[in-house]
């Protein structure tokens, strides 16, 4: 605690500098971002730290919503056969002005094209830019598929010509990976043999220009003087990168930061006594969960996987863990998703029929590993303590369970390997408000495979048939009965154990106005201030 407390200084230091009249809002994060390649990540940390700050996309989300609105294009046309969507862009949007990058051109064409082609074409210089360059949602979304050609017709104009219709496509170009880049920048970097410095050197058009990251304690950025929105209020937005939820909560009360994520459970009705604070609240949309890797022995077997997740007190572990803000879960989309089967039967807890499972399986004397996040997520507060509960859960039914854990971005790598072991805490916050954003992204048979969603490795042709079928289909009671069937499926092949939905909590001084939840589980700034 003493040598996090000493690097917190350091990084206030840092703030410090950058001047006693400008207006400052510190965020006290929970963890450090991957990079700052948004189209390179699923981690909502790293897109907090990038896509939200740093960048735009064609179509956004209206805040505190998952409805689209324009954004870089102020307006779109699509085909009555539903294969052709053009986009109308801005004119007169800037990218940022940086120590390292001057454009010398306002954004086009050239830009959206290139921001979506680097990640589509295998003989891109950036599809492995830096080893290991992984495009995860590109092609979890089956984006390669789906996109036949991407047209310019003029310097403002874009046309996304598909192979098939979309119903969620307007949603998914709102998110995070469809965030839009400059060429120019990228083309420079190339020539200078400097690629790695995208994703550690961002420049987007978003709401705040990156200024500098000092790893694991703080990252600053400037508001964009250029903004197509307007200037924001605050002048200087801070990350002050904070792993302990205590620490993030004495540095909020201490007035050291202005807003903190994901408080333990057990404060948060201390902090909502607390008169200097406010605590915002709402469902989130999301599931934690723990994928066994189906394709490796004896996770392969649907009874084995029934076993263990009857062997689980799923209860025990809701309650034990969240503290009340949470409840158990049946379906690996939330309660809250337009097409939630409630009809769905989970599986009982009865460790001595799971006990007998397992020897009608053939599986004695099981050894397996399950790994734990090592930080908060909106939907898992505390994973190492859902691990040894777990722990304990199977010991009684004869299987010996080893926890493993990474730092957190070796972590979400490591856990897509086709050849890991044993089973992932995981979890999923929807980032379209669609149903496809859950199924087909997590456990689709495109987002099987190294650097894939789907960490269980699973492909059942019956489930992805329904979710193909729903990507086509344009009427939502259609497409909901499909999402149904799919759910019954999910179930009866148990490729996960759903563990709980979370309630989300995001606490703040309250001298912030202007912050809006988001119900996709991001932390966006834009438009906030500090009541003066």
């Amino acid at each position: 605690m003493k040598f996090a407390h000493l690097a917190m200084v350091s990084a206030f230091a840092i703030m410090a500098a950058a001047g006693a009249q400008a207006k400052t809002l510190v965020y006290c994060s929970e963890g450090s971002p991957e990079g700052f390649d948004a189209a390179t990540t699923t981690a909502g940390t790293t897109m907090d730290a990038s896509s939200d700050a740093v960048f735009n996309r064609l179509v956004e989300f209206a805040p505190g919503t998952t409805n689209v609105e324009p954004g870089l294009a102020e307006s779109w046309d699509v085909s009555e056969d539903g294969l052709e969507y053009t986009f109308h862009l801005r004119s007169g949007i800037k990218f940022h002005t940086t120590d390292y990058f001057e454009p010398t051109r306002e954004m086009n064409a050239d830009d959206v094209i290139f921001s979506f082609l680097r990640q589509g074409d295998p003989e891109s210089p950036w599809a492995d830019y830096i080893p290991g360059t992984t495009y995860e949602y590109y092609n979890a979304m089956e984006m390669p598929a789906l996109v036949k050609e991407i047209r310019k017709v003029d310097d403002l104009t874009v046309t996304f010509v598909l192979n098939r219709a979309e119903a969620p496509f307007l949603a998914n170009m709102a998110m995070p990976f469809a965030s839009i880049y400059s060429k120019e920048y990228m083309d420079q970097l190339e020539a200078d043999g400097n690629m790695a410095a995208l994703n550690s050197q961002p420049v987007g058009t978003g709401p705040y220009q990156f200024v500098a990251y000092q790893p694991d304690a703080v990252i600053r950025y400037k508001a964009n003087p250029d903004y197509y929105k307007g200037v924001q209020k605050i002048d200087d937005l801070v990350f002050a990168i904070t792993p302990d939820p205590a620490v993030r909560r004495q540095r909020l009360e201490a007035g050291e930061c202005h807003v903190m994520p994901y408080p333990s459970p057990a404060d948060i009705e201390a902090m909502k006594a607390n008169d200097d604070l406010q605590v915002m609240e709402q469902p989130g949309l999301n599931v934690a969960y723990l994928a066994y890797n189906t394709t490796i022995a004896p996770f392969d077997k649907p009874e084995v996987r029934e076993a263990l997740n009857m062997a689980m007190n799923k209860q025990a572990i809701v309650d034990a863990v969240f503290q009340g803000t949470g409840v158990v879960a049946k379906n690996p989309i939330p309660p809250t998703m337009w097409s939630y089967n409630d009809a769905v039967e989970d599986n009982a807890y009865d460790p001595e029929a799971a006990k007998k499972m397992l020897t009608d399986a053939g599986v004695e004397n099981l050894e397996m590993e399950v790994w734990a996040m090592p930080v908060q997520r909106p939907y898992m507060p505390n994973a190492r303590r859902v691990a040894e509960l777990i722990q304990s859960d199977f010991a009684k039914v004869g299987v010996n369970v080893s926890i493993v854990s990474y730092e957190w971005g070796e972590y979400l790598k490591r856990s897509t390997d086709p050849t890991r072991k044993g089973a992932v805490i995981m979890g999923w916050t929807g980032d379209n408000g669609d149903p496809d954003n859950f199924l087909a992204v997590l456990l689709g048979c495109a987002a099987t495979g190294d650097g894939g969603a789907n960490r269980a490795q699973w492909c059942n042709k019956d489930f992805d048939a329904l979710l193909q079928k729903a990507k086509v289909t344009t009427d939502q009671a259609e497409r909901t009965k499909l999402y149904e069937e799919a759910q019954v499926i999910f179930k009866d092949q148990n490729p996960w154990a759903t563990l709980a939905h979370s309630q989300v909590f995001m606490p703040m001084s309250k001298d912030v106005t202007g912050y809006v939840m988001n119900p996709l589980g991001r932390h966006s700034f834009e438009g906030v201030d500090i009541a003066e």
